[in-house]
């Protein structure tokens, strides 16, 4: 395998980094110098346009032609000066001296142009290697201004080359003996403190004696505290930590042959114990075997337990999917039942508003057709022109009469069907709407005037005027319409004249509602399912026990609140409801 020097390739990277800046930093240098000589010789340009400018203008405008083509040799005369043009005010040359022919009587617009690599003097482009100047000629006369000509002043990259030529020289050679030194103390300070240490390092390390490993130890003739004096002290410790395991593996060597020499002594013992076991695990495998047979005919027993036992499970699982499934149709049909019962509710109140509109209905029929009657007698009184004063009055009377009548019942009737019709449309729509909490629990009383009015009971209530809330008033309709009626059939049951006082409240937007009545109230031991579905005290007479359910129901499902039922036997039974406003 070939070995590769790290000294050398350490050198070799340092150097050539080195190497790569200093020729960055030489080629900078030689850069700034070239656009630092540009920048002089486009002052000196400036100069000389200051300077010439005057008796150039002069001339031309005197058209002194010869004095123009003097004054313009005398500045090609100028080392720096490549070529020279001047125009009159017609852009005519009058005198082309030196390197101008790639001008094409072109001008210069701005000394800033100068600095570029290649310019383009309107419309032409001049070779790299030139640039310059040009500035017009402007005479004077009487405060009044004329341009008279142009002068065109060229210079070239051979002019500035000539002039920083020694600082290239110098700054190469410069970098050049840097260079060279740098490389010699860097080849020099590798091999004397990192080549010829390793070396040293390398031949003690090829010397070492395994048997003697003592006599191995590094000794350097470096005094400084470095890295090759961190490994030579690690390779030095190591060396010591060999020896003390040479004297620890003799040691084991020693304890090896005594716990050999034991380990015999302990296998005849061993021996001899082996004997006496075997005839002892005969005895023992003779049992186990008959231990096995009956193990073999237990685990058939459990076998067919478990095949029982599965069956079993199979069965359960099957009746539980069973049972899961008719809980499934008895919450359909609880639930459909509940719907039954609600309709049912409104199906008594509609027959019992139907029966109670006929009523007023037949009366304002009776009345319409009375005044049909007077209105026929007194149109024959006038056709027969019998009709006297007293008739006349007998008419009035009688018909303001039956007017009356007809007004009276046919109020009567229209708040009646109002009545129903908000309530019915309410308990069967789940809408939320506002409503006066007064007013509507009247509306829900006048529904139920029918039932109420073939009993004395008597219904108070207590609601300010301004309790307006937003709810389910479908809810509302129906929780007030089951209670009255569950006060009616059940607490009022053989009494003639029960009372019902419904206590309405109104505070930081929660609604309290407290119904109580003065029947035979409810047993304790009743009050805990007062509110379970199907619990009635009348199922014999038709009951269904869904009442106090289906108001469980809307309170704290639909309305999202609380009821509470509280009684004692034979003093009434009450109902603390409340819920928020869900405005």
């Amino acid at each position: 395998m070939k070995v590769t020097s790290v000294s050398r390739k350490l050198l070799t990277r340092v150097l050539s980094l080195y190497f790569i800046l200093t020729l960055i930093v030489t080629c900078v240098q030689i850069a700034a110098e070239y656009y630092n000589a540009k920048s002089h010789i486009n002052s000196e340009l400036l100069t000389l346009e200051k300077t010439f400018s005057g008796s150039l203008t002069r001339a031309v405008w005197e058209l002194n032609t010869q004095q123009a083509i003097d004054i313009a040799e005398g500045l090609v005369a100028i080392p720096m000066i490549k070529g020279i043009k001047v125009t009159d005010e017609n852009n005519q040359i009058i005198t082309e001296l030196g390197e101008t022919k790639a001008l094409n009587d072109a001008n210069f617009p701005d000394i800033s142009d100068a600095l570029n690599p290649q310019q383009q003097i309107d419309g032409n482009i001049i070779p790299d290697n030139l640039f310059g100047h040009t500035f017009p000629l402007v005479f004077e006369f009487s405060g009044r201004t004329t341009t008279v000509g142009s002068v065109t002043l060229l210079s070239s990259n051979e002019v500035i080359f000539n002039r920083i030529e020694v600082g290239i020289y110098f700054l190469i050679g410069n970098a050049m003996v840097k260079t060279a030194a740098l490389v010699l103390l860097f080849s020099l300070a590798f091999n004397k403190l990192l080549t010829v240490p390793l070396n040293g390092l390398t031949e003690q390390l090829n010397q070492l004696d395994l048997d003697d490993p003592e006599a191995s130890k590094l000794h350097s003739a470096n005094f400084e505290k470095n890295e090759l004096n961190v490994l030579e002290d690690a390779y030095n410790n190591l060396i010591d930590e060999l020896v003390l395991f040479k004297d620890k593996l003799a040691l084991a060597q020693i304890d090896l042959v005594s716990a050999n020499q034991q380990l015999d002594e302990q296998n005849l013992l061993l021996e001899q114990e082996v004997a006496k076991k075997t005839s002892s695990l005969s005895t023992s495998m003779l049992k186990m075997e008959m231990q096995q047979r009956e193990l073999l005919k237990q685990q058939e027993k459990l076998t067919e337990e478990n095949q029982r036992r599965k069956k079993t499970e199979l069965t359960l699982t099957q009746t539980n999917r069973d049972l899961k499934n008719s809980i499934i149709e008895l919450n359909k049909a609880q639930a459909r039942l509940l719907d039954a019962e609600k309709m049912a509710v409104l199906g008594n109140l509609s027959a019992e508003v139907s029966h109670e509109v006929n009523t007023p209905i037949g009366v304002s029929i009776t009345s319409t057709s009375y005044l049909a009657d007077l209105l026929a007698k007194l149109k024959r009184d006038i056709d027969s022109q019998a009709i006297t004063k007293r008739g006349m009055d007998d008419f009035l009377l009688n018909a303001e009469q039956s007017i009356s009548l007809l007004l009276n019942n046919l109020n009567r009737a229209s708040d009646l069907i109002a009545s129903y019709k908000q309530v019915a449309v309410d308990q069967t729509s789940d809408k939320i709407r506002p409503i006066n909490m007064a007013q509507y629990v009247d509306e829900v009383i006048q529904s139920l005037h029918p039932k109420l009015k073939k009993t004395t009971h008597r219904i108070k209530v207590n609601c300010p005027d301004n309790v307006d809330v937003y709810v389910h008033a479908g809810a509302i309709s129906q929780i007030f319409t089951n209670l009255i009626i569950n006060s009616i059939i059940h607490g009022f049951d053989g009494l003639h004249r029960g009372e019902i006082e419904i206590d309405i409240s109104y505070q930081q937007e929660r609604i309290a509602i407290d119904y109580s009545d003065n029947g035979h109230g409810v047993e304790p031991q009743a009050l805990n399912y007062i509110f379970e579905p199907f619990y009635t005290t009348k199922a014999t007479q038709g009951g269904t026990g869904l009442g106090t359910h289906i108001v469980h129901s809307l309170v704290t499902d639909t309305l999202n609140g609380e009821i509470q039922a509280r009684s004692e036997e034979g003093q009434g039974l009450s109902f603390h409801i409340e819920f928020d406003n869900m405005k």
